[in-house]
């Protein structure tokens, strides 16, 4: 329909008012549940929610994440979906988890051991949801809570539990190394190796 309001519009942002500066300061060491469900194609680990996502409920929700363009411009979703229409995923055989669960204004504020944990909780979640593939956004929190010094982008030598492994990077505004182009391409290529 002509003049309709879409995620990325201004009536959008009206439509979900920004989080003031109190919920965000409320919303530090917040837990954000996951979006989980088992067999998925691809369950996404993001390194661990930001402030405006625990205050909001909704994965990768500050503006300005590119998460939501790059699964779409990978083709993982036919249109570009609003963070708050994630619960849409599992529908697509997509879910969402982090490495740390609590949520924090930057992911440098999380120590080696809080990674290293992560790695393991996320390892016994791959066990029992068992997902087809596990798409880390972010090489230095893999690197780290893997003991993987020397992992790049991409598809992994070894598998979590029984999951095929991929590092994508992070979709974080603060990126610079990558445009939205070329983290799409990079979505594009994992989302070409789960269709293969």
């Amino acid at each position: 329909m002509r003049g309709a309001a879409g995620p990325g519009s201004a009536a959008a942002g009206r439509r979900y008012p920004r989080p003031t500066k109190e919920q965000l300061a409320a919303a530090a060491d917040k837990l954000l549940p996951d979006l989980i469900a088992p067999g998925l194609d691809v369950l996404f680990v993001g390194i661990n929610p930001g402030l405006w996502s625990a205050a909001t409920g909704w994965h990768f929700a500050r503006p300005g994440n590119r998460f939501w363009p790059a699964l779409h411009r990978g083709g993982f979703t036919p249109r570009q979906l609003h963070p708050s229409e994630q619960d849409e995923l599992p529908g697509l055989g997509l879910g969402i988890t982090n490495m740390v669960a609590r949520a924090s204004a930057r992911a440098d504020e999380l120590t080696a051991e809080e990674l290293v944990a992560g790695a393991r909780e996320l390892t016994a979640k791959v066990a029992r949801y068992r997902p087809r593939w596990v798409a880390v956004v972010g090489v230095t929190a893999y690197r780290i809570g893997f003991a993987r010094p020397k992992a790049g982008f991409g598809p992994q030598p070894e598998p979590l539990a029984a999951a095929r492994l991929w590092v994508l990077p992070n979709p974080s505004g603060l990126n610079a190394h990558f445009t939205p182009e070329t983290l799409g391409a990079a979505f594009g290529e994992l989302r070409a190796a789960v269709a293969g």
